[in-house]
């Protein structure tokens, strides 16, 4: 089975089952949605993580039933990447009841998506269950409905929190027991009959069911809306589906892997995976907004780029290889995620940029590395990673490979010491990693007011065609042929101004597809969306039809535009034939 048939077959399964299809959110969480700072992430790690406000009580403009593919990123086992299960980044197929639905309805489809629909054999499906402890009893009523299925006794297994228990997101908030589906890939395999532990059951599903609000002091309470919460890997379910290793020999990685062992003049599976894992996960953050840099999210960019980078010196690849991986990923996804398609240019700028920098870098620093004597030095270190633009992991990394142990208290004890010397007056936001900055935000909502000038003064044939956003400045990408006059760009520049001005409300709303066509919003609805989208809009009022800007996108951006400060366009180009370019920057 492919990728595109499990993602329709999925979504129809439930679709027909009374639930409304909603698109993928942002890997860039919403910034503008009210959360406790514990709730916020850097990424959307999970399908669950853009719903939390309607989880909560918030009601939801397509009803009680959800269902979509949510992409999703994580990083926090990035050393793991290259074995047959972990990714940064993945697809979250999921389901929800929003205080409809409960346990029985939702276990019996998750059986029936699995034995009628997808055909796996009902003899090889084993599953848990909570087992109960001094906060909540055990989930008698999984198991029996579990039984009631026809699942065999010693096919349901009891685990604690540690293993069938979700949330809270913070020290307290919604949460509760879940049940877990295994598959054994390897049904005459030896070993212990326990999911937790034998590595021949994979983990298939997970049916969370919030029926618990914990309180600060520890205590658990009932919640007044119970929801089902459910995710389904996409990237580990093929591998099933397809009896092979891993989501590796799926048709979401075969075209990148073969590409890679074509270029490569050595072979090594683990650096293989690893270069096409990053290259994926770097192509979707650079399409949802993110750039490299040396701060936050571009941080962790930055690192994927260069950790595939490196990988693939390792595999004897001497050409640039970033911008031809980064067109199969596109051709792969594009269908289903027609955005990769509208920013491919600046997904290959991007990446060629980051390729040629340290591409250069990466040879000296690893010379260097190699003359080091001994531990590496939190001094050593340092110097690698502001000569060489060597991350504090690569070095980790090198040497573990030589048996090297790195003082990452004294590296952190130099960075923290440059940092003060040098810190500039850029401008960020509290809560560290867990914020996007300030600036990047308002430069993104001036680029909705660009979007909309540029309409104004030379007609609505104009269109982006991409952006790319960074603390200092905005580079706008739009469809146009003509060089723009300097009475056309004064008149463009003065709008904008003159919209700052009018300290516009940001506003956000969630609409179907055909209803935001009909109030003018921007985007490229064809039919490869689904049919909800959300529209920021930016006004005098909170309506929506009499707004200035609307536009369909992900975030994040300013709460109102009088706090951007003034706008100024610095400079136009041609960005390619029928493309021009603008840069501008805001004083705000």
């Amino acid at each position: 089975m492919t990728s595109v048939e499990l993602r329709q077959k999925y979504l129809k399964f439930f679709q027909d089952r009374k639930h409304k299809i909603i698109p993928s959110a942002s890997l860039v969480p919403d910034q503008t949605v009210e959360l406790a700072p514990t709730q916020r992430v850097l990424f959307t790690t999970a399908g669950m993580h853009p719903l939390i406000p309607y989880l909560l009580g918030q009601s939801h403009p397509e009803g009680k039933r959800l269902v979509n593919v949510q992409k999703c990123l994580r990083t926090d086992d990035i050393d793991e990447v290259g074995d047959a299960t972990h990714n940064t980044f993945f697809e979250m197929l999921g389901n929800w009841s929003l205080g409809d639905y409960w346990k029985e309805e939702a276990i019996f489809w998750s059986w029936e998506f699995l034995v009628k629909e997808l055909k796996l054999d009902s003899k090889r499906i084993y599953v848990s269950v909570f087992a109960g402890d001094d906060d909540a009893p055990f989930d008698q009523e999984s198991f029996d409905i579990w039984k009631k299925l026809g699942v065999r006794k010693d096919h349901i297994f009891k685990y604690g929190k540690k293993d069938n228990w979700w949330g809270p997101v913070g020290p307290s908030g919604p949460c509760g027991p879940d049940t877990e589906m295994f598959y054994d890939t390897e049904p005459s395999g030896k070993g212990p009959i326990d999911p937790s532990t034998n590595p021949r059951f994979v983990e298939i599903w997970n049916d969370v069911f919030m029926e618990y609000d914990k309180q600060t002091d520890g205590s658990y309470k009932p919640l007044i809306q119970k929801n089902v919460d459910t995710g389904m890997g996409l990237e580990r379910m093929l591998a099933v589906l397809n009896d092979v290793p891993s989501g590796y020999e799926t048709d979401i990685f075969l075209p990148l892997m073969k590409k890679i062992e074509d270029l490569a003049g050595a072979f090594n599976v683990k650096s293989t995976r690893i270069v096409a894992d990053h290259i994926r996960s770097s192509v979707f953050l650079i399409s949802d907004g993110v750039t490299p840099s040396n701060v936050e999210r571009g941080y962790i960019l930055r690192r994927l780029i260069r950790r595939s980078i490196r990988h693939a010196s390792l595999l004897k690849i001497d050409a640039d290889f970033l911008e031809d991986l980064s067109k199969i990923v596109v051709k792969t996804y594009g269908d289903f995620y027609p955005k990769l398609e509208e920013f491919q240019n600046s997904i290959v700028d991007e990446l060629k940029g980051e390729e040629k920098k340290f591409k250069k870098a990466l040879a000296s620093g690893i010379r260097h590395f190699e003359k080091i004597q001994g531990d590496i030095s939190g001094k050593a270190a340092f110097d690698l990673y502001q000569n060489y633009g060597f991350p504090i992991e690569l070095t980790v990394e090198l040497a573990a490979e030589q048996g090297k142990k790195v003082d990452i208290k004294k590296f952190e004890s130099e960075l923290k010491s440059h940092q003060n010397l040098s810190r500039s007056a850029q401008e960020k936001t509290k809560g560290g990693l867990a914020v996007q900055s300030a600036k990047a935000a308002k430069l993104h909502t001036a680029t909705h007011l660009l979007h909309q000038a540029l309409r104004d003064v030379l007609g609505n044939h104009v269109h982006q065609t991409g952006s790319h956003i960074t603390d200092e400045r905005l580079r706008f990408d739009f469809s146009h042929s003509e060089k723009m006059t300097q009475d056309q760009l004064n008149k463009t520049q003065g709008l904008v101004n003159s919209k700052i001005a009018d300290n516009l409300k940001v506003n956000k709303k969630t609409l179907p597809k055909q209803a935001a066509q009909q109030v003018g919003a921007i985007g490229l609805f064809d039919e490869k969306y689904t049919d909800l989208v959300s529209i920021y809009y930016m006004g005098k009022s909170d309506k929506l039809e009499e707004a200035y800007s609307k536009e369909f996108c992900g975030g994040p951006h300013a709460e109102n535009t009088g706090t951007l400060g003034e706008f100024k366009i610095t400079k136009e180009e041609s960005a390619g034939s029928g493309i021009r370019r603008i840069y501008a920057k805001i004083t705000g």
